[in-house]
């Protein structure tokens, strides 16, 4: 099972994901991911944020399809404001989280950068597929995806926390 890599600052992680735009697949598993964590009482203790590596939808809110399916599933995706990714994220985030192997690329970076799915139990290291061009049904897949690849990335903080303390 793939690990987080260890927390910058004791007592604080901070998890960055990130697509093209920030708007669809990025703000969903920011959404998804910060439930899951608050979930897990370790809300206190982790920051999840998103962005993207292109600069079209700078300020935006989320996409109203990706939007719609958070909400339809219980989810508030209304704070999302899009923002671009910026080389400061690869020193102030503890781990970033691509959605996909370009956005990997596009981030450069080293061991903390990793995929979003290499935490999936279903196809690990998978691609998170942009839905933006497609239709509803793209959108529900992917939250299936974030749910549950979210699910373990707790699993992966618990196991990085602890109870508090960096594991050495």
């Amino acid at each position: 099972m793939t690990d987080l890599p260890p927390a910058r600052h004791e007592g604080r992680y901070r998890i960055g994901v990130v697509c093209l735009g920030n708007i669809c697949r990025s703000p969903m598993a920011e959404v998804v991911l910060s439930e899951r964590v608050a979930e897990a009482g370790l809300d206190d203790r982790v920051e999840v944020d998103s962005c993207g590596t292109g600069d079209w939808h700078i300020g935006d809110p989320m996409d109203r399809r990706a939007a719609a399916t958070l909400a339809a599933a219980g989810y508030d995706p209304s704070r999302h404001r899009a923002q671009q990714f910026v080389g400061t994220w690869l020193e102030e985030y503890d781990v970033l989280l691509a959605m996909d192997a370009q956005n990997r690329s596009d981030v450069g970076g080293d061991e903390r950068v990793l995929m979003f799915r290499d935490f999936d139990p279903v196809e690990p290291g998978s691609d998170v597929p942009d839905p933006y061009y497609g239709g509803d049904s793209g959108f529900e897949e992917v939250l299936t995806m974030v749910e549950r690849t979210s699910a373990r990335i707790v699993e992966a903080l618990r196991r990085r926390l602890g109870d508090g303390a960096e594991e050495p």
